[in-house]
């Protein structure tokens, strides 16, 4: 039995709290209270209209469910809903839940043959030659705004970067980076459906099998575990969608707290918090990925209480999850070090690019910082708004203004 009492089918619940009202919070963490509150870490939400799941709000109920592939599959076809076509193909639901071809929707053996190229081709680069390249982007794309004085840091600067990075490592060249950069900015859908996108990306892999060079793309189409062009391509669409988001709102989260935050800006306690202490503040308090959907019951089991059905959606909570007393306090001094965030998930599925992402948004911040002279937020932090999602905690813009540099010189 569930914490309230409720012992229905979650199918068959009504008058559920529904999952929009995080994307319209703004306080995101009042509502998670709210919903433990009434449930427990586990509480059951709406999705959407007469469709069901269960969001998972506790640190160790996440890493429970993230830790058992066998039990929480990664394989949308296990979720009733999806098979049985109550979801639209326009709902927005839709674009999170089409199973492609690579390690994120795999379980188990296959799981592991499609991560492991991408985990080797991570785990084996150059940390220096991914400097050398996210300097670069980040460098080309201040020039184009560093006359002006003045510039939005999320549309011009966070939100591009991680992405032409990626490109940049699989190979792509400079003129195809910016067809797909306009793409990949136009939304989740445009990044899932884009022919061209793919066209581009199989024109690339096909050049790399015939004449291998130092990237990843030459990796993968070479590495014993492709069986197909099909696998390779997407790969290929996993690798540039490490960067095609989360990355960037990271960036942009860490840059708004080295501006505006005195902890930040200020020397308190003897020294100044530095680029790495905003990065892990942002991935406790705002991560990046709030909810992440994707975990479905393969078979009837209990957790916190409630009773999940096979069939059943499970939602994790990162959010909610890195706010669990258990394993955070409220103190930020108290918490300088402790990187027990679940931002990155856990489990066989944690991000691949961890170590990858992070050097990435350091070099970021560090360079918007060290580039721009006098710069600062010109709308006062409680006037910064989020673009609505379920998923991402996503700052819509940072305009700043800085001293302006005509022909900035590197």
């Amino acid at each position: 039995m569930s914490r309230s009492g409720q012992t229905l089918p979650l199918a068959e619940m009504t008058g559920l709290m529904p999952l929009s009202r995080l994307a319209s919070s703004m306080n995101p963490q009042s509502v998670y209270e709210e919903l433990q509150a009434r449930w427990g870490p586990v509480a059951p939400v709406e999705l959407m209209p007469r469709v069901n799941g269960w969001l998972v709000m506790g640190h160790a109920e996440i890493c429970q469910v993230a830790r058992n592939e066998r039990l929480f599959s990664h394989d949308p076809r296990t979720w009733r809903e999806y098979t049985s076509g109550v979801i639209p193909p326009d709902a927005p639901l839709a674009a999170l839940l089409s199973p492609l071809n690579n390690a994120v929707y795999a379980d188990g053996e296959r799981h592991r043959r499609l991560r492991s190229p991408v985990e080797e081709g991570f785990d084996e680069l150059d940390e220096h030659q991914l400097r050398r390249i996210t300097e670069r982007e980040c460098l080309d794309l201040i020039d184009e705004f560093s006359a002006r004085g003045e510039a939005d840091l999320v549309t011009e600067y966070s939100a591009a970067i991680p992405m032409l990075v990626m490109l940049s490592l699989l190979g792509v060249p400079p003129e195809d980076r910016e067809k797909l950069r306009g793409t990949l900015l136009a939304g989740i859908e445009s990044y899932f459906a884009d022919d061209s996108m793919q066209q581009l990306l199989l024109d690339l892999l096909r050049k790399r099998r015939a004449e291998p060079r130092d990237d990843m793309t030459s990796m993968l189409v070479q590495h014993p575990n492709m069986h197909s062009e099909d696998e390779v391509l997407h790969a290929m669409m996993m690798i540039i969608g490490m960067g095609y988001e989360v990355t960037g709102i990271w960036i942009a989260m860490a840059l708004q707290l080295m501006l505006t935050d005195p902890r930040f800006t200020a020397r308190l306690r003897g020294g100044r918090l530095g680029v790495d202490e905003a990065l892990d503040e942002v991935l406790w308090r705002d991560p990046p990925v709030a909810n992440l959907m994707g975990r479905y019951a393969a078979a009837d089991c209990e957790l916190a209480g409630q009773w999940i059905s096979r069939g059943d959606a499970v939602i994790l909570s990162f959010a909610a999850g890195n706010a669990d007393y258990r394993v955070h306090s409220n103190d930020p001094w108290l918490e300088i070090g402790n990187r027990a965030y679940l931002s990155f998930s856990a489990g066989s599925h944690a991000c691949p690019a961890q170590r990858a992402a992070r050097l990435i948004a350091r070099i970021a911040v560090e360079t918007a910082l060290h580039s721009l002279d006098d710069v600062t937020v010109t709308v006062p932090v409680e006037e910064l708004t989020f673009t609505p999602s379920l998923w991402n905690r996503h700052l819509t813009s940072l305009p700043v203004r800085f001293r302006p540099v005509p022909g900035y010189k590197r």
